[in-house]
């Protein structure tokens, strides 16, 4: 739960049901599209350093290559914790498959926690603007990384990860768009759909799928 909320969190299928119960409620556009896509489950991550790590391995890759990388990466010895991750060496963090970028952010958040400036338990319970705002003020950490974290590891109910490209394509047709929206034109679309957003971008993406399987070439 959100600290002073008493909605659900989004990392058990009953949680993702009652927000979309809500959401399609409040926005009854949404309801063909849930329709037509049928269950839609939470995507759950490991929580605090070690989805952090997760999330920032998955930057600007595909799921593929994402996996792939993360399967070497949690296998070193030390990955999964920030004081052992800092003692292990850049050779090492790239030799599995990491950017130098993606080495020193994770090295940002690790200082950071150790240093006290970062308490995932006390963001995880902060609203979605104030969460983010904590999460990008760290070196290396963008507002997709911190959406992402939030949604995925967090299960924070009201996130929208308004530049995910997936989600972008999924509102033009899913919403019957005459283009694809902006980021900015999407942040605004979804604002409304506060604070079921995190059950939205999980209906909107399990819409992309199906939307890619059935017509890959409107993508």
């Amino acid at each position: 739960m959100l600290s002073g909320e008493t909605t659900p969190r989004i990392d058990t299928p009953e949680g993702v049901e009652w927000h979309l119960d809500a959401l399609t409620g409040l926005v009854p556009a949404l309801a063909p599209m849930r329709a037509q896509v049928g269950a839609v489950l939470p995507r759950v991550n490991p929580k605090h350093f070690a989805g952090m790590a997760k999330v920032i391995c998955g930057q600007q890759l595909s799921v593929q290559s994402a996996a792939a990388i993360w399967a070497r990466f949690e296998a070193l010895p030390g990955a999964l914790a920030p004081e052992s991750y800092l003692e292990l060496s850049e050779e090492a963090v790239r030799g599995v498959g990491f950017s130098r970028g993606k080495f020193l952010a994770l090295r940002a958040v690790a200082e950071a926690i150790l240093a006290g400036e970062l308490d995932f338990a006390a963001l995880d319970a902060l609203p979605a603007e104030a969460a983010i705002a904590r999460l990008v003020a760290l070196k290396g950490i963008g507002p997709w990384t911190a959406e992402v974290y939030l949604l995925f590891c967090a299960g924070h109910p009201d996130i929208f990860p308004a530049g995910d490209l997936a989600l972008l394509k999924a509102a033009h047709h899913g919403l019957g768009l005459d283009a694809r929206p902006s980021i900015k034109e999407m942040i605004a679309i979804a604002r409304d759909w506060s604070p079921h957003r995190s059950a939205a971008a999980l209906l909107f993406w399990r819409y992309f799928a199906a939307l890619k399987n059935r017509e890959s070439s409107l993508l």
